[in-house]
């Protein structure tokens, strides 16, 4: 009881004593059924007599939560819907992490301990800036970010971490806060710990262990636990997990919302399929732009978009082209005609893995900007050839200085609320209509295939009606058109993405030509708060959640206002369009908090990152159960 003296295990009782042990046994049993719980149980025994001093409901690991809960049902102790809400969704996101290898845990050398702040395991080789992460992360390192403390000014250096490891701070610190919101593991208020940024060093008071710049470190956010070197770990496998798959599958009898997922590629696609999902709510097809050679022909196109639309709105006309202009329209066309081809590769693929499950895509939305080299660079290159009298037909010159200009004519003041969107289909149609072929030929080639390609597109940042009603036009001609030559008719809806706040109080009209909403949440709270999230997140927010001036960081969990403005178009689209489709695709809707508040107002889906995906099934059971419990009151 003292803690003085190592105990021997208790199944040992049952060799020395039989018969006190069978008696415990009958006790324990007795107890446990008593308290409909697993107990923590304080005995002793004097002369041969067993005394029961105290029992208590166990602490439990992740692994065991779900484990004893899924005994309990067997064993008919617990209902199923108990069972359901013992469980918290942190257990099954760290049955989902990473962990490490026990064998090679038990042989590692343990330098320190703190608390667990994020769970998660995290190996990588020791730096102490968050400069220095970032360098030793571009030369293609891992590493483990060591701090006395963290601050808004290490927010890249965490990002880029493979986990983070702090001699001070609690678990509201901002190392620890940032770690769970980022999917970090962090081990914070390493006490012991004496880190010395003048030698880039640390050294433990306890054990006596040390460390350096460049040394392997292993740190473990479950545990709370730092060892030296690099411990082998091994990744989670949810098909080897039962226990959580039997829990998850009486999650799934209760929830009333479905759970989708966010995913970008026919793998992740796969991934989050495997693990229960029920869709894609949200396919970023921006993002099948930035690899290899496409980065290329996006930029190519970029450069000449604008005149070469110009061009065709003159040709329409009537008017004739000149041969310059013709030449720019080629140009244009071919660069077009490859994204296309290479869309329609990526749309069948992620249909393929979805086939019979909706899949929403999204239409372009980020500025044009991103895609192309950002205007500092450029000019620093181009003053570099001008300074070294570099001649203007030098190939790379010619090139710097034609990047330059396309950036500088597409320079906003604020991008992210400039040109982007829906905004920049109506201005340039062709990226939108080549997106929706791509779209419509790929559902075609995979239904030929013998499958099931359900496509819902989605046209972002409407904020008016007009918007969505011209571009739904324009749209629907294109996908018509691909139908009648194909001689085939796919399943496929158009909708819009909810992320203005006046769409909220329009939702009404916009319904008249969405059939579907879905709520980016991420947007949506940037401009109902006024934050920039990225600078938010980097400067002031965290000190906001961590001196109480927030109750908590709004892009993590919903904030009430925004919950309310998502009701009010729930509200007014249904009022329009009875039975429409109405879900969540910001990162909102894998967090356990934000899901009640999306059964609250009554989505029919949340949308989360594929990995996230088991924790919203849990989530989104539990969220009915209490709703079902209030409406009983």
């Amino acid at each position: 009881m003292a803690g003085i003296r190592t105990p021997r295990k208790i199944a040992e009782m049952g060799d020395v004593m039989p018969a006190v042990y069978g008696e415990f046994e009958r006790i324990a049993e007795r107890l446990e059924r008593h308290y409909r719980d697993m107990q923590d149980l304080e005995f002793t025994i004097e002369r041969g007599r067993l005394y029961m001093l105290q029992t208590r409901s166990g602490k439990r690991t992740a692994a065991a939560a779900v484990r004893i809960a899924a005994d309990m049902v067997d064993e008919g102790i617990i209902t199923k819907l108990e069972a359901l809400a013992r469980i918290e969704p942190a257990h099954v996101d760290q049955l989902l992490r990473d962990q490490y290898d026990p064998a090679a845990l038990r042989a590692a050398t343990r330098v320190a301990k703190g608390l667990n702040a994020s769970p998660g395991a995290a190996v990588g080789r020791a730096v102490f800036s968050a400069d220095d992460a970032v360098a030793w992360v571009g030369r293609g390192e891992k590493v483990v970010l060591v701090r006395i403390e963290t601050s808004p000014d290490d927010f890249h250096g965490m990002a880029v971490a493979q986990g983070i490891l702090t001699a001070r701070g609690g678990a509201t610190s901002h190392a620890a806060v940032v770690a769970r919101q980022i999917g970090k593991p962090c081990v914070a208020g390493c006490a012991e710990l004496l880190v010395d940024y003048a030698t880039k060093t640390a050294r433990s008071t306890d054990s006596g262990g040390s460390f350096a710049e460049g040394d392997w470190i292993s740190l473990d956010g479950s545990t709370g636990e730092v060892f030296a070197g690099s411990v082998p770990t091994v990744s989670a496998r949810y098909e080897d997990q039962h226990d959580l798959q039997t829990v998850l599958g009486w999650a799934d009898e209760v929830r009333r919302m479905q759970v989708w997922t966010n995913a970008d590629k026919p793998e992740e696609a796969a991934l989050a399929r495997s693990y229960g999902a029920q869709g894609i709510g949200l396919c970023r097809t921006e993002h099948m732009f930035r690899e290899g050679e496409r980065l290329d022909i996006v930029r190519d196109a970029i450069l000449v978009a604008f005149e070469a639309t110009r061009a065709k709105e003159r040709r329409a006309a009537g008017e004739a082209l000149d041969a310059d202009e013709t030449a720019v329209v080629a140009r244009f066309d071919a660069a077009m005609a490859k994204l296309e081809v290479l869309q329609q590769g990526d749309f069948e693929g992620i249909f393929r893995a979805m086939d019979g499950l909706p899949v929403v895509i999204r239409l372009i939305d980020p500025p044009l900007h991103e895609f192309l080299p950002s205007h500092e660079e450029l000019l620093e290159q181009v003053v570099r050839l001008r300074t070294l009298g570099t001649p203007e037909a030098d190939p790379e010159y010619a090139a710097a200085r034609t990047l330059l200009a396309a950036v500088a004519r597409l320079r906003e003041q604020n991008p992210m609320l400039g040109l982007r969107g829906c905004r920049l289909g109506l201005m340039i149609p062709d990226f939108v209509k080549v997106q929706t072929r791509a779209i419509l030929n790929a559902q075609i080639a995979v239904k030929r295939a013998g499958g099931d390609p359900r496509a819902e597109i989605m046209i972002p940042l409407v904020g008016h009606v007009n918007e969505l009603r011209v571009t739904r036009r324009l749209l629907e001609a294109e996908a018509k058109a691909v139908e009648a030559a194909a001689g085939v008719t796919v399943d496929y809806k158009f909708g819009t993405m909810i992320e203005i706040p006046r769409a909220c109080w329009v939702a009404d009209e916009i319904a008249q030509y969405a059939e579907f909403f879905s709520f980016g949440t991420n947007d949506l709270t940037q401009m109902t708060f006024g934050y920039s999230r990225d600078d938010a997140e980097g400067g002031f927010l965290l000190k906001y959640v961590e001196d109480g001036i927030l109750p908590e960081n709004p892009f993590q969990t919903l904030d009430d206002v925004i919950v309310a403005e998502m009701a009010l178009a729930v509200e007014k689209g249904r009022g329009a369009r009875p039975g429409l489709k109405v879900g969540i695709c910001g990162e909102h809707g894998g967090d356990p908090a934000s899901i009640a508040k999306c059964e609250r107002i009554g989505l029919d889906y949340v949308s989360c990152s594929p990995f996230r995906v088991p924790v919203a099934r849990l989530a989104a059971a539990q969220a009915a159960l209490v709703s079902t419990a209030e409406r009983d009151r």
